[in-house]
């Protein structure tokens, strides 16, 4: 088989397992050892264990089972499996059936991205299996971030194509069985949700149905993932390469369907009953807006004229609250004696200084004193 150009292998993915495996599939008449890498989820093969170029590879996207093949083999110790996918189905040979069981492991792990509980491995075996899976979780997260396909509007309404078709593998095929008159390829959603996928369709001796894998490319464009990938800024890029490429003979097949030019409706008349298709007619103006109602103002001189100004009740001051009197103070009088006479100025300004430096509690106090004395004499 001539060698074809590819990426050498220190630049491929991640290499999960790799060994020698004898492959041949159904439609080959004789099997080949190839080095065999499984990286990320795609098989590389070699002629060669030290060969850096590989001269095919098969892309486990369409996976659909892996399973062991009970035929026996020249030599006693290989153990063969059978790997079916979507396209073909392809028989290997393994050198022995614990590397037969680690191969149904890894490529069964890597397409489903979970670890099968069939397996007869070893906990070891399982654990490495578990390691490939965490790390192919990892690539597609890194090579499909998020944000790029977290936008379905952007990417399925504004920047696709018109021979775009919201549909899977078997369902883009029947429907270019179908509308074959109208084109033979389609652009239609990835298996894995990050990625598109072409198809089409030709004539010879019976239908011939091929399937192109679209990736996306950090920087938002797009390469057709075959050998010699193909570069795209966008997906219309991706249609026009392959429609001019192939001389014309593929055309994307758009379906559009014809709307109606006027607006009619069906009108009964409730007289006779007999109903008829009338049409609305076409200088029709939009519905108006109505208008945002404009709030009050306080401001008197906003208001209408015409408007009836209800009079306003008079604002009576409010009342203050009624305090009981308060009776003035009972001075007690007591009959004391007036007196003496002031000798001299002098006296009469002493006396007034003696009097203002009295307390009166203690002036109260002795003329009470006094009075009882008075009283006690009287008495005897």
């Amino acid at each position: 088989m001539a060698k074809r150009a590819g990426r050498q292998r220190n630049q491929l993915p991640t290499c999960y397992y790799e060994g020698y495996l004898e492959k041949r599939s159904f439609k080959d008449k004789t099997s080949r050892k190839l080095w065999t890498c499984l990286c990320g989820n795609t098989l590389f093969f070699f002629n060669d264990k030290r060969e850096a170029d590989y001269i095919e590879k098969l892309d486990l996207s369409g996976f659909v089972s892996v399973a062991d093949d009970s035929s026996q083999d020249r030599n006693l110790d290989a153990a063969r499996l059978n790997l079916k996918t979507k396209d073909e189905n392809i028989r290997f040979t393994a050198p022995n059936a614990e590397a037969r069981e680690l191969w149904k492991g890894y490529i069964q792990s890597v397409a489903e991205l979970t670890v099968p509980s069939s397996l007869n491995l070893l906990p070891g075996q399982i654990h490495m299996l578990r390691e490939a899976v965490d790390k192919e979780k990892e690539r597609i997260k890194n090579v499909f971030p998020p944000d790029v396909s977290s936008s379905p509007y952007i990417t399925l309404q504004a920047d696709m194509p018109a021979c775009y078709h919201s549909v899977s593998r078997l369902e883009a095929e029947l429907l270019l069985e179908k509308e074959a008159k109208r084109g033979n390829l389609l652009l239609r959603p990835g298996r894995d949700g990050n990625s598109f996928a072409i198809t089409t369709r030709q004539d010879h001796d019976g239908s011939i149905f091929r399937h192109y894998r679209v990736t996306r490319k950090h920087d938002g464009s797009f390469a057709i993932d075959v050998d010699n990938p193909v570069p795209c800024a966008t997906l219309y890029d991706v249609i026009n390469y392959l429609v001019e490429k192939t001389d014309r003979v593929l055309v994307p097949l758009i379906i559009e369907e014809p709307y109606e030019k006027n607006i009619s409706f069906i009108w009964s008349d409730n007289e006779n009953g007999e109903k008829s298709v009338q049409q609305a007619p076409s200088n029709l103006a939009p519905p108006s807006v109505p208008p945002r109602p404009v709030e009050e103002k306080e401001d008197s001189s906003a208001e209408d004229s015409s408007a009836v100004v209800l009079p306003q009740p008079e604002k009576t001051p409010p009342k203050k609250a009624m305090m009981p009197p308060i009776p003035a103070p009972r001075r007690l009088t007591l009959n004391t004696p007036p007196p003496p006479p002031p000798s001299s100025a002098s006296s009469t300004n002493t006396d007034s200084k003696t009097k203002s430096h009295i307390n009166p509690l203690g002036q109260t106090i002795s003329e009470l004193k006094l009075k009882l004395e008075q009283k006690a004499k009287s008495q005897e």
